[in-house]
């Protein structure tokens, strides 16, 4: 198991992690080794442009939401440079990227399950 699967364990649990995912394909969003921290999502609140902890077609990856097709309860992962990873269920979103070094994603707000907000 991958660090990335095993902050999917911890955070489908109900657990907020911070790790440092090493990588390119987010930046500038998210640089090699900046701290994150992914907390649960409420998946009716996932929008386009959200960084979530998601698996798609077997491979965990926190990417960029590129398209959400509500109808059909799926979300479209992509990285920062125009790759598409593919579609998978919202039921496969674990997480929401909250904070990146620290600094809060606004976008983030509202959108953590269990907060009541």
């Amino acid at each position: 198991m991958g660090l990335l699967d095993s902050m999917a364990a911890r955070v489908a649990d109900g657990a907020t992690v911070e790790f440092r995912p090493s990588g390119t394909s987010m930046a500038p969003l998210i640089h090699s080794r900046q701290l994150v921290a992914v907390a649960p999502v409420e998946t009716a609140k996932i929008e386009v442009g959200d960084i979530v902890l998601a698996r798609v077609a077997g491979t965990t990856y926190l990417h960029l939401v590129s398209a959400v097709d509500r109808a059909r309860g799926r979300v479209r992962i992509s990285n920062n440079r125009g790759r598409s990873n593919g579609w998978t269920a919202v039921t496969r979103v674990y997480g929401i990227c909250v904070s990146v070094d620290g600094t809060e994603l606004p976008a983030a707000r509202g959108k953590v399950r269990g907060t009541g907000e």
